[in-house]
C-alpha cells in the first residue's frame, strides 16, 4: 500500500553532521558509521532503498535549522542569517536527488496527482520511481523576515511549523510557556495569504490557541501524538485534538519511542527493556479516530531518524520498510480497507487536494 509520510527529516541526515548518502541502503549506512559515537550513529533507519520497499512514495521532507537560545539540538545556528544559508544547502541537497532521479519536488495539484499516479502504476518497478517529497520548514527561524517568507514560497515551501523546541523567533516551542510574539502573528498571516499549510507541531499550548485563532488556511500536524496516552506537553490534549479535527486537520502518528509510552527517557530507556512494539502507534491512530468518531482524521509522520535512531524507536521496527506491518495491525483491529487506506496515505492527500484545489 502506498504510504504517505508526513515528516522526514531527509536533508537533516544527509546534511546536517550526519554525513549520510541516503541513496546506499540502511545497513550499509550503518556499517559505515560502526565505531560512530552519537545519538543515532549506526542506527538509522531510513534511506531511499527501504522508503521505495515500504512503498513510502511521498513524503513531507523538511529543511530544519533553528537559533533557539538555551537550548542545542541538531542545527541549530548562532543567527538567523547562518540558518538561512544551512536550509539553502539542504534546498540545494533536494534539487540535486531530483536531478539524480531519486525524488520529485511537489507543489501543486497536478505534480500530487502526478505522484500518486506513479506509485499506484504496477507496470513500473518501486525501485525505479522517484519519492514525491512536499518541502516543509521544521520551526521558522531560518526565516530572516515575515518579508522574506515570500521568497520561500517561490522556492516549493508549501508548509511550516512557527517553532521547533525552546524560544524560538516566532513562536514558543512545546517546552516553553507563552504565546506568538508580535512578530510571529505577522509571520503566520503572511502564511495565510500565500496558502501555507500551517503545520501545528512543537507549538507551546498558548501559541498553539493564537495560532488557531490567526490563521484561516489548512492546518495539520505532521508528526505529534496524543496526550492522553503520553502525558507530555510535546503530545496534543484532547482538547487540542478535537481543535484540529474541527478544521479538519490530519494528526501523523509519531514513531520516535518517548512519545509512544509514557515514562520513557531519552538516552537511557531502551526499546528492549520496555518491549515497546510498532503496534503501539495504533493506539494513538486510534484514540484520534475515537475523538473523530472516524478515521479521516489520523495519519502517519514518522519523524524517523530525526535526531535518533533504532535506540530510540520500536523494537521490532529495522527499517522505514517495517511501515507496511501497519495495515494488518489496523484491519485486526476492525479498520475498514478504506480507513486504512485513509490512515495510511488518503487523509493528507484529501487534505491537500483542498489546500490545492
Amino acid at each position: 500500500m502506498l504510504t504517505f509520510d508526513a515528516h522526514l527529516d531527509l536533508s537533516l541526515n544527509a546534511l546536517g553532521g550526519f554525513n549520510r548518502d541516503l541513496r546506499l541502503p540502511v545497513h550499509e549506512i550503518r556499517r559505515r558509521e560502526e565505531g560512530m559515537t552519537g545519538k543515532g550513529r549506526a542506527g538509522g533507519t531510513t534511506a531511499f532503498p527501504e522508503m521505495r520497499k515500504g512503498r513510502v512514495g511521498i513524503c513531507v521532507a523538511t529543511q530544519l535549522a533553528g537559533c533557539m537560545p538555551g537550548v542545542s539540538p541538531i542545527a541549530n545556528w548562532m543567527s538567523p542569517h547562518q540558518a538561512w544559508a544551512e536550509t539553502q544547502g539542504q534546498l540545494a541537497w533536494y534539487k540535486t536527488m531530483e536531478e539524480e532521479g531519486h525524488m520529485t519536488q511537489i507543489t501543486n495539484l497536478q505534480q500530487l496527482e502526478a505522484s500518486v499516479a506513479l506509485w499506484n502504476d504496477t507496470s513500473i518497478p518501486d525501485e525505479t520511481k522517484p519519492i514525491g517529497y512536499i518541502l516543509s520548514l521544521e520551526g521558522a527561524d531560518s526565516i530572516r523576515t515575515v518579508g522574506h517568507l515570500e521568497g520561500c514560497w517561490n522556492q516549493g515551501l508549501r508548509a511550516m511549523g512557527p517553532a521547533h523546541y525552546g524560544v524560538c523567533r516566532y513562536a514558543m516551542g512545546h517546552d516553553m510557556p507563552g504565546g506568538l510574539p508580535p512578530q510571529g502573528r505577522e509571520l503566520i498571516k503572511e502564511m495565510d495569504r500565500l496558502g501555507m499549510i500551517l503545520d501545528v507541531t512543537h507549538l507551546s499550548d498558548e501559541s498553539f490557541w493564537e495560532a488557531l485563532d490567526i490563521f484561516g488556511g489548512p492546518v495539520w500536524a505532521s508528526h505529534s501524538n496524543c496526550r492522553a496516552l503520553v502525558p507530555d506537553v510535546r503530545q496534543f490534549s484532547d482538547e487540542q485534538l478535537k481543535a484540529l479535527i474541527a478544521r479538519g486537520a490530519v494528526i501523523g502518528a509519531a514513531l520516535d519511542a518517548w512519545m509512544m509510552i509514557p515514562g520513557w527517557v531519552r538516552g537511557k530507556t531502551t526499546p528492549q527493556e520496555t518491549g515497546l512494539k510498532l503496534e503501539v502507534i495504533c493506539d494513538h491512530i486510534d484514540h484520534i479516530s475515537q475523538l473523530a468518531g472516524n478515521a479521516k482524521h489520523s495519519g502517519i509522520g514518522t519523524d524517523l531518524d530525526g535526531g535518533y535512531g533504532i535506540e530510540q524507536t520500536p523494537e521490532d521496527l529495522d527499517t522505514i520498510a517495517d511501515l507496511a506491518r501497519i495495515p494488518d495491525m489496523l484491519a485486526k483491529r476492525g479498520y475498514t480497507q478504506a480507513d486504512i487506506e485513509g490512515v495510511m496515505h488518503g487523509n493528507y492527500l484529501n487534505l491537500l487536494r483542498k489546500a490545492w484545489a
